[in-house]
């Protein structure tokens, strides 16, 4: 199943989304949920959020592979958006894909992600944003080779993501 089956013919993204978006070229894919993104100014932004979380969250970077805090974890749990604590993805979808990142072969909700058409670097990607607060979460892939029920593996940064385990989440 494709992940775009269901989704809108791709369209280009407002001026104003253009002027956030930090990949050049991106195209729009689909919206969250429907709501609005969260509102905060760059730096409400800045004061929230470490400076690395800040660079990959708000200015679409890149945790380097192996070094995140999520890439290896078991735990039984949700993960959120670090930046808005939306909920993304739990621990059920979660697989081994061995490419030194977290990786997922679905969101917890459609709605609760939203879909960015990434060319940048030469490559065509297709961005993984909050649907909420539309920060940078990853990437997500297609292909046959992940032995996932989607055939999809959702690639998303560690700093990214607030793991709540479920023991946390019963107390």
């Amino acid at each position: 199943m494709s992940i775009f089956s269901n989704r809108p013919k791709v369209t280009p993204v407002t001026a104003q989304a253009a002027e956030d978006a930090p990949a050049a070229g991106a195209e729009n894919v689909s919206q969250g949920a429907g709501k609005p993104p969260v509102a905060k100014t760059d730096e409400q932004w800045r004061q929230e959020l470490t400076p690395e979380e800040y660079r990959v969250l708000r200015q679409a970077g890149t945790e380097r592979p192996y070094t995140g805090e999520y890439w290896d974890t078991h735990t039984t749990g949700v993960y959120q958006c670090r930046a808005c604590g939306t909920e993304l993805f739990t621990s059920q979808e979660k697989f081994d894909s061995h490419c030194g990142w977290p990786s997922f072969w679905a969101p917890l909700a459609e709605g609760n992600v939203r879909y960015i058409h990434d060319r940048a670097l030469g490559m065509e990607r297709v961005e993984v944003r909050c649907g909420n607060c539309d920060s940078h979460l990853g990437h997500v892939f297609e292909g046959e080779g992940y032995g996932t029920p989607t055939d999809q593996r959702y690639c998303i940064n560690s700093v990214s993501l607030k793991l709540v385990s479920a023991d946390d989440a019963g107390q």
